[in-house]
């Protein structure tokens, strides 16, 4: 495959830039058009064959309107997860295994601009000044970016594909992640409104737990869904609103945190309320809520073990309404009647 370099890469977009009015570009047919007739032009002095040409247009095409080099990977249905530690360091899963890739972006530069360029076509801001950014594209995939000097050895981008395939408590079954008796016993507490939290490391599942436990809630139940960045894939649920927290701007101005969301969630006249992951402040709001008429409630929490989740939940507690240790114990016990712990 012919593979432009990153000054020769620029160099071939800033010619068509410039040469061609910005509406005209923002269709992709008609950009892909444009993209092919330039390399044809470029081809008859190189002679290139008709698959390089092809590779070349595929190359332009998807620096100008995607991921670059990653595009073909984003592409893939079997992938799930993309990350670049650093430049010359990617790694992609696929099927549940990690794979190390052979390709690289060509320097810090390239990398930096594509992450910026990517993030700017959602009108989202990442810089020196502000190097972490997040973001969640119209299929539900999650981008995630930190830019130097936050990132001391280059550039880092994570993305965490939307697979579109929604879980289920019976594919948790078929993967021994639990039995089926354990299975039962979550559809049994589904049903009876009992608030659930779930606990376990990073990749442990808790997010799949939590979406395969709310596909058992009833479909007449007003459910309110909170989160740091939307990734909940509830079914069923036509009762459903979404609520998604911001981060302050530059002004330091415009801040949603999931504690302004819960309480508005109140407002809402919720049957039940999802927060995707509680690990500050927004833990009383949570107990509260789901001691004072909103049974069965979930979310989930990074803890070791069921005893250290329900210390860690217990001091984010203390932490943010200055009870007693042995109070905000009392309240997470009384609030929580299942936690389900993932290893």
């Amino acid at each position: 495959m012919v593979l432009l370099n990153y000054k020769e890469q620029q160099a071939f977009i800033r010619k068509i830039v410039t040469q061609h009015n910005t509406e005209i570009l923002e269709d992709n047919a008609v950009l892909k058009q444009i993209i092919v007739n330039e390399v044809k032009r470029r081809s008859r002095g190189e002679k290139l064959s008709l698959q390089q040409q092809s590779d070349m247009v595929d190359l332009i095409f998807n620096a100008m309107t995607g991921l670059d080099v990653l595009q073909p990977y984003f592409e893939d249905p079997n992938i799930t997860e993309i990350m670049v530690n650093r430049p010359n360091e990617i790694y992609i899963e696929r099927r549940g295994q990690m794979f190390q890739m052979d390709l690289c972006f060509d320097s810090r530069e390239h990398l930096t601009n594509v992450i910026t360029r990517f993030f700017g076509r959602a009108n989202k801001v990442i810089n020196e000044r502000s190097p972490i950014a997040d973001m969640r594209l119209a299929d539900g995939s999650r981008v995630h970016a930190v830019l130097p000097p936050a990132a001391p050895d280059g550039p880092i981008l994570s993305i965490r594909r939307f697979t579109g395939i929604l879980p289920r408590m019976s594919a948790l079954v078929a993967n021994d992640t639990l039995t089926e008796q354990e299975a039962d016993l979550l559809q049994s507490a589904v049903a009876n409104r009992q608030s659930i939290f779930i606990s376990g490391g990073t990749a442990s599942g808790k997010t799949t737990m939590l979406n395969a436990l709310a596909a058992y809630i009833p479909p007449g139940e007003r459910v309110i869904t909170i989160e740091d960045a939307a990734e909940l894939e509830l079914s069923g649920q036509h009762n459903l609103v979404r609520l998604e927290a911001r981060k302050a701007g530059f002004d330091d101005r415009g801040e949603i945190t999931l504690t302004d969301l819960i309480r508005s969630s109140l407002r809402l006249r919720p049957d039940r309320i999802i927060v995707g992951e509680v690990r500050g402040k927004e833990t009383y709001d949570m107990i509260q809520a789901m001691q004072t008429g909103h049974p069965g409630s979930m979310s989930t929490g990074h803890g070791n073990s069921a005893i250290d989740m329900l210390d860690r939940l217990s001091l984010f507690l203390m932490t943010a309404s200055d009870l007693p240790w042995e109070a905000s114990r009392r309240m997470v016990a009384s609030a929580i009647d299942l936690l389900v712990h993932l290893k």
